[in-house]
């Protein structure tokens, strides 16, 4: 299997599972923790660290002031 219509044609037998399975490892690999570098890798790893807290402290959002947040820089 070597071209694109291949491949296609190959994922569109998959199974649902198979096909959810193989949509998470090609996002991990585009978007996941390995294509960071180093202080990009960390800072993230630091601010989930910190998003954590808050929430443990009773610091976080609600669902609806992160969808106002989200409007307010999509400029919606």
């Amino acid at each position: 299997m070597s071209t694109v219509p291949e491949i296609e044609d190959a994922i569109k037998r998959l199974s649902a599972e198979e096909r959810e399975v193989l949509e998470s490892r090609i996002i991990s690999q585009r978007f996941g923790l390995d294509n960071l570098g180093d202080p990009e890798r960390a800072e993230l790893l630091s601010s989930l660290d910190e998003a954590d807290r808050e929430i443990e402290e009773g610091r976080g959002c609600s669902a609806d002031e992160v969808r106002k947040a989200v409007r307010s820089w999509a400029g919606r």
